[in-house]
């Protein structure tokens, strides 16, 4: 039975992730900053991602409950309000760039070396808006550190040819949860509802299909993608004959 972990799994992308991966037949061990309520058989642990010393307990206590730890998934990430740099509070921009990067670098370092010395694994690095080099005004911040992250991730599987420890980038797309859909006032909000109703998924439908690829493995410095840019095109093509409402459940 593979052994996962998923950061951050305690909401959003990650909780579906933790969900998905227990329902696939993982063993699934997960952290949050506060508080852990996760499946029945899961593993919960509290733990803040950006310390180095939270990350072994995390790491031993996966090992101590399951054995060894085949897949670790460093999900957990915030985003700043949406505002120009210039405007932002100095305390929020020190936190998204504190946990997205530099939380997600000691993170890494970490998990690499327990997997080195375990003689296996695969670590995975979540991507997001900026990974690609897209720019939104007002995510400057949030876009720099997933930008970075994509970069540092291919340098770690550059840095593991020749080892049997693998690193790659998972990319879930656009998905309707808190992070993607917060700050916006309501005129803005109808605005990107039309374009989120082309692009965007719900969890459920997303976290399925990538727990799946993740399980099934990767080459080192791969990368698993659900909202391709075929797929992108396709559905902007037939957006006119294709209607969704995601957020229809929730204002009802």
């Amino acid at each position: 039975m593979t052994v996962v972990v998923v950061t951050g799994g305690t909401r959003g992308i990650g909780q579906g992730l933790v969900r998905s991966f227990a329902a696939q037949g993982a063993s699934v061990a997960y952290c949050g900053r506060s508080s852990v309520d996760g499946p029945a058989g899961t593993l919960g642990v509290v733990a803040d991602v950006t310390q180095r010393a939270d990350v072994r307990k995390l790491w031993d206590a996966t090992v101590d409950r399951f054995g060894r730890v085949d897949i670790w998934i460093n999900n957990a990430g915030m985003s700043t309000s949406r505002a120009p740099l210039w405007k932002l509070p100095a305390d929020e921009l020190d936190a998204v760039v504190d946990l997205n990067l530099r939380g997600t670098l000691h993170a890494s370092a970490v998990v690499l070396d327990a997997m080195l010395a375990q003689g296996h694994g695969t670590l995975w690095n979540m991507e997001g808006l900026g990974s690609n080099g897209q720019i939104v005004p007002g995510l400057g911040v949030y876009g720099s550190t997933k930008r970075a992250l994509t970069y540092a991730t291919l340098a770690m599987a550059r840095e593991l040819k020749g080892t049997p420890v693998k690193a790659a980038l998972l990319s879930p797309g656009m998905v309707v949860t808190d992070l993607l859909t917060h700050d916006y006032d309501p005129a803005e909000f109808e605005k990107a509802k039309k374009i989120f109703n082309i692009l965007a998924d719900r969890v459920e439908t997303v976290t399925p299909w990538l727990a799946g690829r993740v399980l099934a493995g990767t080459r080192n410095g791969g990368r698993v993608a659900w909202l391709t840019g075929p797929k992108a095109a396709y559905r902007f093509a037939t957006a006119t004959f294709r209607k969704r409402d995601l957020f229809a459940s929730a204002e009802e």
